[in-house]
């Protein structure tokens, strides 16, 4: 080769050497531009509605994760410690889910403390209650109509009623929010029925120019003093016009106010009696209903150990139940699972105090950092309760690596279609490519879960907002412009 050969040659690897390195550059550059953006930039719309809504922007944590993957998509604020509100029972749900088994289930026992002859029952029926959260009033007539079915008709002494399975410190159920007889504020009890929750059902009588109330389930020991009135209207309006107050006892309830004529029918649920009084109540209308026969009182006991039972009745399995928890944001059955955690983890009575531990235990076990946690009750219906996006992503992320991750993935409200969600989400592009847990209370609004965008690639979503005002309606919008980005993915 000549001297103008290896001169020509020379320069075109040079040429070739400086290319591959300004492309090594450039690639560089982007590549660095592109962690900064999943680390510190939040997608345009999101910045829109932030701006639109004068909402700061480190009022906001945003986690989000390629589950395939496992490497983040987008990352904001993700360690700030937030009221994550009801997203709350994501943990409590998988913990439970985790430690007890997606079979789990809890026992009601019934005994009999005397003779049964023929078809009476010579003494006192007992029911002892280990924790079920789901024990409402179909359930529960299932229960009796086995009693029945072992040949009592007739019970000639009292019911005893034991729930020393959980330790609950007594509560003032007006503490959170001012509203002792919303369904949200029950305390846990080892014998729950129904949520301790009644539904008062209103109708106009256009004929006798009244409202007619009924309850259900109906309790043998709850009353209530109807003092509504109709008038002109179409059917709106807080409460539609209702307004309820009860006595100390909880025992009686009062209605006053205006109730629309051009309302056909309107339901309201709220609570009643004390744990035990409705778990009386409950028995003696669905047992005389059932055509039985109880003249009786009730009594709170222990049951003894040794006692033989006549009958256990057992809970829906934990699969189920934590479905319930979580497409419908139960409060109180979130509750229950953390006594129940305390009860079989660190044995009986179980209290809050246990659940949270033991929760912290299994976070600590699993490798999860908990130092952003303060826990409060298990439901996130607290002022105090505290998590990081990134926690909460992390959770998310070990439940989708483990065997029973259809079952957890399954409670979760569909987006669009059921349970909290079931009107939310209205857009194509998010409508039902979501599995998703809101949380909202005042000043919090928050959303997490799982989400598949259009291409099919699927992701752990995080998104936790405190902010004044935020549950009103500008937290959703956030949460839609974060999915709508990422449904692009």
């Amino acid at each position: 080769m000549n001297t103008a050969s290896r001169r020509t040659g020379g320069r075109k690897r040079c040429r070739l050497r400086f290319l591959r390195a300004t492309l090594l550059i450039g690639a560089l550059a982007c590549a660095a531009q592109a962690v900064a953006a999943f680390e510190t930039e939040l997608p345009a719309g999101v910045k829109s509605v932030l701006e639109l809504r004068k909402l700061p922007r480190d009022s906001l944590s945003v986690y989000v994760e390629d589950v395939a993957s496992g490497k983040p998509v987008l990352r904001f604020n993700e360690d700030v410690s937030r009221n994550p509100a009801s997203t709350l029972k994501l943990l409590t749900t998988l913990a439970a889910l985790d430690i007890l088994g997606p079979a789990y289930t809890w026992t009601t026992t019934i005994y009999a403390l005397g003779d049964v002859v023929g078809d009476s029952l010579h003494g006192d029926l007992l029911i002892k209650g280990q924790g079920d959260p789901f024990l409402v009033t179909e359930r529960v007539w299932q229960m009796l109509r086995r009693l029945r079915q072992s040949g009592i008709h007739e019970i000639r002494g009292d019911l005893l009623i034991d729930d020393s399975y959980f330790d609950v410190q007594e509560e003032d159920p007006a503490v959170f929010d001012r509203q002792p007889l919303r369904a949200y504020n029950v305390s846990p009890n080892a014998l729950l029925m129904n949520f301790k929750v009644v539904r008062y059902w209103f109708e106009p009588d256009h004929d006798a120019n009244a409202v007619r109330v009924w309850v259900d389930p109906p309790l043998a020991n709850l009353g209530f003093d109807n003092r509504l009135s109709l008038t002109a209207g179409p059917c709106r309006g807080y409460q539609r016009g209702i307004s309820i107050t009860a006595n100390e006892a909880i025992d009686k309830m009062t209605f006053s106010g205006r109730f629309p004529k051009r309302c056909r029918r309107y339901a309201m649920d709220r609570t009643a009696l004390g744990h035990n009084e409705f778990v009386f109540g409950l028995f003696t209308s669905l047992w005389r209903e059932s055509g039985g026969t109880f003249d009786g009182k009730f009594r709170n006991v222990a049951a003894p150990a040794d006692l033989e039972p006549l009958l256990t009745f057992d809970s829906l399995p934990l699969s189920e139940v934590i479905a319930k928890v979580n497409k419908h944001s139960n409060n109180v059955m979130a509750r229950q699972l953390l006594y129940t955690l305390s009860a079989t983890e660190l044995g009986v009575p179980g209290t809050e105090d246990g659940g949270r531990k033991v929760i912290i235990d299994w976070l600590t076990g699993i490798g999860i950092e908990a130092s952003s946690l303060r826990f409060d009750n298990g439901a996130g219906l607290s002022r105090d309760a505290r998590l990081s996006a990134r926690a909460l992503g992390a959770i998310l992320r070990y439940a989708w690596d483990q065997p029973y991750m259809p079952e957890f993935v399954a409670s979760l409200a569909i987006s669009g279609s059921d349970g909290t969600l079931r009107h939310r989400f209205d857009d194509a592009k998010l409508n039902g490519r979501g599995h998703l847990k809101s949380g909202s209370i005042d000043d919090v609004a928050s959303l997490a879960g799982y989400f598949q965008a259009r291409s099919g690639r699927r992701f752990a979503i995080v998104v936790l907002q405190n902010h004044r005002g935020v549950h009103r309606g500008p937290g959703t919008e956030v949460q839609h412009a974060v999915l709508r980005w990422l449904s692009d993915l």
